[in-house]
This record gives structure tokens, sequence and C-alpha cells, in this order.
């Protein structure tokens, strides 16, 4: 399993409802977590590992509180207030920044680990977070938040590295 990059296009399906709750979902989210870890991310959707189930993992805090990983099936933001400008990056779309707007304030909800409902109260980083990730699971990328110049600025750039890597 590795972390799918630009232009693959499983990053722009929209990722299926989780029915089931099963081993292969547990160990999608602990092999996502390890990845997720590993590439020092703070979220990752599980179509950014070829998976088109609506599953992310996400951990804000690791790096000063040691690893809690958190998980969210089938999600849904159910209420957001206020915008907020802010610099984001991406596992999937690499040596790429984008200032986006989100919203400041969120309320999701969705499943976890175990298909208990959760309700989730986010503001700031973690509602960034938990919207960038959802935007995975839409098939929508960080690309898709800037003007055409910009992403076909970065689009030629990665055309030519898979021309040189070929």
């Amino acid at each position: 399993m590795e972390i799918v990059t630009y232009p693959d296009p499983i990053l722009t399906k929209k990722a299926e409802p989780v029915e089931h709750i099963d081993q292969d979902i547990q160990d999608l989210i602990e092999n996502m977590g390890e990845m997720m870890y590993r590439a020092s991310g703070i979220g990752l959707a599980a179509n950014q590992v070829g998976v088109a189930k609506q599953v992310f993992v996400y951990d804000l805090r690791y790096r000063e509180r040691g690893r809690n990983l958190n998980v969210l099936i089938n999600p849904t933001i159910v209420l957001a207030e206020e915008n907020i400008d802010f610099e984001e990056g991406c596992l999937s779309v690499p040596d790429f920044l984008a200032k986006t707007t989100r919203r400041k304030y969120i309320k999701a909800k969705g499943l976890d680990r175990d298909g208990k409902p959760i309700d989730i109260e986010a503001e700031d980083l973690l509602a960034i977070c938990i919207q960038h990730e959802i935007d995975h699971l839409n098939g929508t990328l960080i690309l898709d938040h800037v003007s055409h110049l910009k992403r076909d600025l970065y689009k030629r750039r990665i055309r030519k590295l898979m021309k040189r890597d070929a």
C-alpha cells in the first residue's frame, strides 16, 4: 500500500459508503494510520491509498502528545460556519501549497471504527483537516480550490516530471 499521487484517477472518484465494518476495514484503518504517520501527515483518506471507501484517519497532535489515531467512516458535515483562509498541503499533491477558504467551525457526523455513531465539533485546524479529507472522499483535490492558472502550472510541472521519469 502506498499513498497515491496526482494524477491518479482514483483521487477524483467519489468514494463508496462503508456498508460493513469488517476486518478488511480495520486493516485498512491500521495501514492508513501507519502510512499517515510515516508521511508526517495529519489526515489521510482511503482513496489516497487506492481504496474508494468513505474512511479517513487523522491525528493533529501526535508529534506533541504521541499517537492517538482518530477515524471517521461515512462522514458528513451537518453544520459549517464562518470562513477561514489557510495554506494547505496534501500528501497526494506533492510539492504544492494552496491558499484555501474553508469553514472555521463545523459539526460532522459519521461512524467510529467500531461502527458507533459519532458527532464531532471542530474548529480551526481540525475543521480544516476534516473538510480536506471529506473533499478527498468526494473526489475533490486542493487543486480544485485554486485558480486555473495555478492548477495548470502544477499539471504542466507534473507532466514534465512524468516524461522525465518515463
